[in-house]
């Protein structure tokens, strides 16, 4: 089974949440928890627009530890065909969803992965897999 963390999770695995830290150890060694591009990009802009001192620095240093750890999956052409079916069925419905969420949860589907969340968003993506272990 493959898990993909979307960017709250990994900011909430930066802070070391305690029931998130929890589940992700208890994994099975068979499974796989990954990123995609998107999230890191967004986790790397989060750090960037920071102003210069120590909070950024150990927030950076934070982040990229655990990036150097999770897989970072790319966008495919499958992901960007998700993302057309997503984004037309969410617009005809009046439901919106940023951008970068829409590639994530693309991502997603694309590698037939549970996604990690704690965006009820999410919730109504038709075919997505979310779980939130913050809870």
């Amino acid at each position: 089974m493959i898990f993909l963390l979307d960017t709250t999770t990994f900011s909430d695995l930066m802070r070391e949440h305690p029931k998130l830290d929890s589940r992700l150890a208890a994994v099975s060694l068979t499974d796989r928890v990954v990123i995609c591009s998107v999230v890191r990009g967004e986790i790397q802009y989060g750090i960037d627009r920071l102003s210069e001192g120590k909070r950024r620095q150990d927030l950076k240093a934070k982040a990229y530890k655990l990036l150097a750890i999770l897989p970072c999956e790319p966008i495919t052409e499958a992901a960007s065909d998700y993302y057309s079916k997503i984004k037309l069925t969410r617009q005809q419905k009046g439901l919106t969803l940023d951008e970068n969420g829409l590639w994530i949860a693309s991502t997603a589907l694309a590698l037939d992965a549970i996604l990690i969340s704690r965006d009820s968003d999410f919730q109504y993506i038709e075919g997505l897999k979310v779980e939130d272990w913050t809870l």
